[in-house]
């Protein structure tokens, strides 16, 4: 059974995520992008469908209405995340489309994720699972992450780069197969970091 998150726990992550794409939290600026973001209005739904699942009360109540919304959005903008993949606060999508990641892959807080990128599991060889991502990664457009790989903290990956190898901390890493470039990670790729000052 999908263990259950705490209240604070989920106000948390939302607030979070806000203020990874907006630079600032606030009741109102929650509801407009609800409303009339994109990428935003998905992470809502889906951390609201992870919260309301495995709580007792509102699995009944406000579940299925949030199930609903998340399926018609997973449609709509392209974006495949399971509601029991473990991903940290911050968790920031450039632009929507093409987005698939598998549900046991973990990924660390304030990771930025581009359109087109698969974080997907193999399924044989030595790597047959899924990866691993520190904090502060940074994912290019079209890049796909396969297999048992840990991605460490600070990585940069660079746009349809094919990852199938662990990468170290403070990497940036291009190309097919993926190979590092250099040691500046990502570094100015992954900003608004400080919402535990803010929220």
């Amino acid at each position: 059974m999908m263990k259950a998150i705490a209240y604070k726990e989920y106000k948390y992550l939302i607030l979070s995520d806000l203020y990874r794409i907006t630079g600032k939290v606030g009741f109102g600026l929650l509801l407009r992008e609800i409303v009339f973001g994109e990428s935003y209005k998905y992470l809502f739904w889906m951390r609201t469908c992870r919260y309301t699942v495995a709580n007792n009360l509102l699995k009944y109540t406000i579940y299925p209405f949030s199930r609903c919304i998340l399926t018609r959005l997973t449609y709509k903008f392209g974006i495949a995340i399971p509601l029991f993949t473990e991903i940290g606060s911050g968790f920031y999508i450039g632009h929507f489309g093409g987005i698939v990641i598998s549900h046991e892959a973990r990924i660390g807080k304030n990771c930025n994720i581009s359109q087109g990128v698969t974080i997907g599991q193999a399924n044989r060889g030595k790597n047959k699972g899924c990866p691993q991502l520190g904090d502060n990664v940074y994912i290019g457009p079209g890049a796909k992450i396969i297999g048992a790989i840990r991605i460490g903290n600070n990585v940069a990956i660079g746009a349809n780069s094919v990852v199938t190898k662990d990468i170290p901390d403070n990497s940036v890493v291009v190309g097919i197969p993926s190979k590092v470039i250099s040691s500046q990670g990502s570094l100015g790729y992954v900003n608004r970091t400080d919402y535990n000052d803010k929220i």
